[in-house]
């Protein structure tokens, strides 16, 4: 065989690999970030099946994407550990959640 042709071969399979690499890491953080918000739906006192429950779709999805784009992942996972004793401030739903919170308590 061509050393050229075992070298397109092996490059488009590092490409290959790369791909899957990229989009299984995001897939990961994704499945994370849902775990979390489910986690964090349930600590604030609303229930989770509100995340999946077509109510509020708007709102569920901008909540995701912020979840999702978070930066504060590891607080996020000590708060939800019960290792941080504040507030959830950290949170960038967190003023959400308590709207929602609020709003199921009236209804």
């Amino acid at each position: 065989m061509n050393e050229s042709i075992i070298q397109v071969v092996a490059a488009m399979a590092m490409v290959g690999i790369a791909a899957a690499m990229f989009f299984g890491f995001r897939r990961y953080l994704a499945v994370n970030s849902e775990r979390r918000m489910q986690a964090m739906l349930e600590s604030v006192g609303l229930d989770p099946e509100i995340a999946t429950s077509g109510e509020i779709p708007t709102i569920m999805k901008e909540v995701r994407q912020r979840c999702r784009s978070c930066a504060s992942e590891s607080v996020c996972e000590r708060w939800l550990q019960g290792k941080k004793d504040d507030g959830n401030d950290f949170c960038p739903n967190a003023k959400v959640f308590e709207v929602l919170r609020k709003h199921s308590r009236t209804a």
